[in-house]
């Protein structure tokens, strides 16, 4: 299971990087919001993954699930929203204001728009 949660980890990561460095607004919100979700599960996998148990801590259990990583991803999940509404709004922006969605300023020509 930990070599799963280590594979997906890698694999948002890689492919939210990847999308990060496109030319373009759109495919740039996306690799954010992939890197978001690669941070969650990372987040989520450090509390040790323990199956079918209450994350309460009482003196009569032996073995809980650690509550602390998941308030750290339920926070992470409300910011990376927010983060996400404003990123997208500000590429919608750029578009309005400059008539291309690239994120570098070059037209699709090749030139750069005065």
């Amino acid at each position: 299971m930990e070599y799963l949660l280590a594979s997906g980890v890698g694999v948002l990561t890689a492919a939210g990087v990847y999308m990060i460095l496109r030319g373009r607004s759109f495919p740039v919100v996306i690799g954010m919001a992939l890197l978001s979700y690669a941070v969650n599960v990372l987040l989520f996998s450090m509390g040790r993954l323990t199956i079918d148990r209450p994350p309460v801590l009482l003196l009569e259990l032996d073995n809980y699930t650690d509550p602390l990583p998941q308030a750290l991803v339920l926070t992470a999940i409300v910011i990376s929203f927010g983060m996400t509404a404003l990123i997208v709004v500000l590429a919608l922006r750029s578009f309005l204001e400059s008539g291309s969605d690239h994120v570098d300023g070059e037209t699709a020509e090749g030139g750069t728009r005065e």
